[in-house]
């Protein structure tokens, strides 16, 4: 009876005071999900969790978020649902406005309603000019040509909701 006593005593003082030796203690964190944008789409990272040391300091997680001070003018979106080739077209010119003091390197993101879906992408396949990088207080025209199979699926409407500039690492 007294051994099992102290059995249970050691055992909850180990769970309120933590381990006996700092060199064996350890702490379970939780990594939060996270989207990952990058100029060919998207990357949903879930909510994982992980055992660590108890010194172990959590580094900050950063989320991506897009250049601010940044505009774009739609100049032409134009969607073609039956070409007369067996094939849908989209073809699209936006000028990306940059009216920072500096140059800024990175990516368009465009996000489009496809039949009431909604996606976004980097638009990098079919792009005749991607705009990765634009000088100080200018502009640059993207610009998106491309044709797509009917077999992949009867596409009736592509639209236009949002164009955001995201800065590369």
């Amino acid at each position: 009876m007294k051994n099992s006593i102290k059995l249970v005593l050691a055992i909850l003082s180990i769970i309120i005071f933590g381990c006996s030796s700092t060199e064996d203690c350890t702490k379970t964190i939780t990594i939060p999900s996270q989207t990952i944008i990058t100029p060919s789409g998207s990357s949903f990272i879930p909510e994982s969790s992980a055992v660590v040391p108890c010194d172990y300091v959590v580094p900050p997680i950063q989320e991506q978020l897009p250049l601010q001070n940044f505009s774009y003018e739609v100049l032409n979106f134009v969607f073609t649902p039956d070409t007369g080739n067996n094939t849908n077209r989209l073809k699209f010119d936006i000028k990306l406005n940059n009216p920072n003091n500096f140059a800024i390197n990175g990516f368009a993101y465009i996000t489009v309603n496809v039949d009431g879906t909604v996606s976004s992408s980097g638009f990098l396949n079919g792009a005749t000019s991607s705009c990765g990088q634009i000088g100080p207080n200018s502009s640059c025209i993207f610009s998106y040509d491309k044709e797509a199979s009917l077999n992949l699926g009867l596409v009736q409407s592509i639209q236009l909701v949002d164009v955001k500039y995201y800065l590369a690492n």
